[in-house]
């Protein structure tokens, strides 16, 4: 099949749908310059991921935490929304798309115009923190003045609980709500589509699968192949900007 036939089929599969889910990974945003976590060369490649109960035990893993998140490269602040994004956020407003269920923690789908009640995100986000007992919410800013002046984050005014990035670490219970809508939605569409992850993080991954067995049709487009594509109705190994820029009028941003 050739890649103007792929283009063709996918926005046949997506024009004849009534209600689309897009399930998002690591691949649409290194295309917006966010460096994934796992492939080769990728972040934890060389650097060691911190653990949620050594965070919360241990004082020093608190420290080194707070320390890559403000003394190191922080490539999310400056990060921009690429024509994926856009194009996701379009078809969300036209109503063909439903909810953008998100393993990625960059807040790009709502700086693309993705209404919040719509992005449903598995593994947090990391633009704000929030405190583990009472979930108040702290923005960086805030606390980065904090560091700068103390090399420390104090507890929680309001509880005296931990304050940690509002992502989810290894170690670290899956948010219940968001799963739980995660799986309202995948349930309810009839047309799931796999936009850039690898599908091989689970529970996260489980959804096209769910997809499937509820009757829905299911499209992934990533560059690499992953362990579904046999699965697939559709499968798309090209870069994901383009390809859903032509969905929505071309690939300017």
């Amino acid at each position: 099949m050739t890649e103007i036939t792929e283009a063709h089929e996918l926005a046949a599969m997506i024009d004849a749908a009534e209600r689309v889910v897009f399930f998002t990974g690591a691949g649409i945003s290194t295309e917006s310059g966010v460096p994934d976590f796992r492939s080769p060369g990728g972040i934890w490649s060389t650097m060691k991921p911190i653990e949620f109960t050594d965070f919360v035990n241990s004082a020093e893993a608190r420290h080194e935490s707070w320390r890559r998140r403000f003394d190191g490269g922080d490539r999310l602040n400056s990060a921009q929304p690429n024509i994926g994004h856009i194009a996701i956020a379009r078809l969300i407003d036209s109503g063909k798309a439903s909810a953008v269920i998100t393993q990625n923690v960059d807040n790009l789908h709502q700086t693309s115009g993705v209404p919040e009640n719509k992005v449903i995100e598995l593994h947090g986000n990391a633009s704000y923190a929030s405190c583990l007992t009472c979930g108040k919410r702290y923005e960086l800013d805030e606390l980065r003045g904090q560091w700068q002046e103390q090399q420390a984050i104090a507890p929680c005014f309001q509880c005296g609980g931990l304050i940690k990035s509002a992502t989810i670490s290894f170690g670290q219970a899956m948010p219940e709500n968001e799963m739980r809508r995660a799986e309202l939605e995948t349930g309810a569409c009839d047309l799931f589509m796999v936009v850039g992850s690898s599908l091989v993080v689970y529970p996260a991954a489980g959804f096209p699968e769910l997809a499937k067995r509820r009757g829905a049709r299911l499209v992934i487009l990533n560059r690499e192949a992953t362990p579904l594509d046999d699965l697939a109705d559709l499968v798309l190994h090209r870069e994901i900007g383009p390809t859903l820029g032509t969905l929505v009028g071309g690939n300017e941003q």
